[in-house]
C-alpha cells in the first residue's frame, strides 16, 4: 500500500469530507468530546432512523401469531420467513460495503429508508409472498441503513473521540430500541392493529427518507464540483476497497470479534428462556423481567463504555477494555448455565449483557478510529458478519444443547467467546495505521 493511499483510507481528514469536518470542528472547538445531550441535539435525526430500522422485525415477532392467521400460513413457517432477512443482511451488507464510502452517506441512509417504507407496504397486505418480500427487504434495507447512518454519525466530527462517541450513541439507540419496541409497537396496535403499525412505518421511513435525500443535496451543493471531482479520484475502486479494508492492521481480527461476539451472545439468547423455565420453573410472563433485566444492562453498558472511551483521556484503552469485557462475558456466560440459584442467575445474565455490550462498543469505536475514510465499508462488513453471526451461534447452541444440555451449550458457546478474545489480544498487539494531512 502507498503512503498516499494509506493515508487515505487511514486518516478521517481525506477528501470529500470537508463539509463534515467543518461540522465537527464548529462542535468540538477545541477538540474537546461534547457532551451526550449536546451530540444528541445534533444527531437526533440519525438516532431516529435508526431505531426506525429496526421496528418492521419487531411488529413481525410481536404479532407473529396473528400475521401467520391472516396469511394462511403456519406460526413455524412464518418464523422462518425471518431468516430471509438474515441472509439479505449478510448478501448486501456484504455486496455493497465498498459502495457505502463510494456515494454520500445521507442519501445511502434515504436509499436504506425507502426500501423499508416498501417493505412496511407490502407486509401490511398479510399475503404470504408478499410477507417473504417484506422479510427480504427489511434485511436489505437494514443492512445499507445501519452503517450509513453509523459512518455518517461519526463524519459529522474531526476528533476521533468525537466520532467513536457519535457512532456508539447510534448502537446504543438501537438498543434502547430493542428493549422498548415491543410495548411501544403493541399500545398503537390496540387502535390500529399490526398492519397501522406497519403503515405508520411506512410512512415514518418515507419522510425520514427525504430529510436525508435533502440532506445530502444540500452537502453536495456546499462542498462544490471540485471537492466532487477530488473525492472521485481519491476514493479507491470496488474490489480495492476491500483490499485496503484487509490491509489496516488488526480491522480483520476486529471483523472476527464482532460476529463471534455476536454468535455467542445470540445463541444464548436463543435458548434463555428455556434455560429459566427448565431450571427455575419461569414462565414466559415471569421471563419478561429477565429479558427486561438482560436488555436494560445491555444498553446502560453499550453507553457508557462508549461514553468511557470517548473521554480526553480514557483510563483504558478500547483494546484492553475489550479483552477485559470478553473475559467477564465468558466467565458470566459459562456461570450462568451451570448454576442452581436463580439469585446467582440475574446478576450473572445482567453480566454477561453488559460484557457482550461494552465489546460492542469497542469493536464500533476501534472500527471508527482505524479505517478513517473506509469507515462505511468496515461497518458495512461488521454489520453483515453480525447478522451471520445470529445464525451461527443459534445454530452451534443448539447443536450443544442436544449434545450435552444446558452445560454443553455454555461449553459450545464459550468457546466462540475464547475465541473471541484470543483475537482481540492480535488486536490490541497491532498498531493502527499511521494518518497523514
Amino acid at each position: 500500500m502507498s503512503s498516499e493511499t494509506q493515508g487515505a483510507a487511514a486518516s478521517p481528514e481525506a477528501p470529500g469530507k470537508a463539509a463534515g469536518t467543518a461540522v465537527g470542528q464548529a462542535v468540538t472547538g477545541d477538540g474537546a468530546v461534547p457532551g451526550d445531550l449536546r451530540m444528541t441535539r445534533l444527531l437526533w435525526p440519525f438516532m431516529l432512523a435508526s431505531a426506525v430500522g429496526l421496528v418492521p422485525f419487531t411488529i413481525y415477532s410481536t404479532f407473529l401469531v396473528p400475521i401467520a392467521h391472516a396469511a394462511d400460513g403456519g406460526v413455524a413457517a412464518l418464523g422462518q420467513l425471518r431468516g430471509l432477512g438474515g441472509l439479505a443482511a449478510l448478501a448486501v451488507g456484504t455486496a455493497l460495503a465498498p459502495l457505502i464510502d463510494r456515494v454520500r452517506k445521507e442519501w445511502a441512509a434515504a436509499g436504506g429508508l425507502a426500501v423499508l417504507a416498501a417493505s412496511a407496504a407490502l407486509g401490511a397486505s398479510g399475503d404470504f409472498l408478499m410477507l417473504a418480500a417484506f422479510c427480504l427487504l427489511v434485511g436489505a434495507g437494514t443492512a445499507v441503513l445501519n452503517p450509513a447512518l453509523t459512518a455518517a454519525a461519526a463524519d459529522r466530527f474531526d476528533n476521533d473521540a468525537a466520532a467513536g462517541r457519535a457512532a456508539t450513541l447510534i448502537t446504543a439507540t438501537q438498543s434502547l430500541t430493542a428493549l422498548l419496541a415491543a410495548p411501544l409497537v403493541a399500545l398503537p396496535a390496540l387502535l390500529w392493529g399490526w398492519q397501522g403499525d406497519l403503515w405508520a412505518v411506512a410512512a415514518i421511513s418515507s419522510v425520514l427518507a427525504l430529510y436525508f435525500l435533502l440532506r445530502g443535496r444540500r452537502r453536495h451543493d456546499a462542498d462544490g464540483e471540485a471537492a466532487e471531482s477530488a473525492d472521485r479520484l481519491e476514493k479507491p475502486g470496488y474490489l480495492e476497497s476491500f483490499r485496503l479494508l484487509g490491509a489496516l492492521p488488526g480491522v480483520v481480527p476486529l471483523l472476527l470479534v464482532a460476529m463471534l461476539r455476536t454468535a455467542a451472545f445470540m445463541g444464548y439468547l436463543a435458548y434463555l428462556a428455556a434455560f429459566y423455565d427448565d431450571r427455575f420453573g419461569l414462565g414466559p410472563e415471569t421471563f419478561a423481567v429477565v429479558w427486561t433485566l438482560s436488555g436494560t444492562s445491555f444498553f446502560l453498558g453499550n453507553l457508557f463504555a462508549g461514553r468511557l472511551l470517548s473521554a480526553d483521556r480514557p483510563r483504558i484503552s478500547s483494546e484492553h477494555l475489550m479483552a477485559l469485557a470478553l473475559l467477564v462475558a465468558l466467565s458470566a456466560l459459562v456461570c450462568v448455565f451451570f448454576t442452581e440459584s436463580l439469585f446467582l442467575a440475574l446478576p450473572l445474565t445482567a453480566l454477561v449483557g453488559a460484557g457482550h455490550a461494552t465489546v460492542a462498543a469497542c469493536v464500533t469505536t476501534l472500527l471508527v478510529r482505524r479505517c478513517g475514510s473506509l469507515r462505511g465499508t468496515a461497518l458495512s462488513i461488521n454489520a453483515a458478519g453480525m447478522s451471520f453471526g445470529v445464525f451461527l451461534g443459534a445454530g452451534l447452541g443448539g447443536v450443544g444443547l442436544s449434545l450435552g444440555g444446558y452445560p454443553g451449550t455454555s461449553v459450545v458457546l464459550g468457546g466462540l467467546t475464547l475465541v473471541a478474545l484470543v483475537l482481540a489480544r492480535t488486536v490490541a498487539r497491532s498498531t493502527p495505521p499511521p494518518t497523514t494531512d
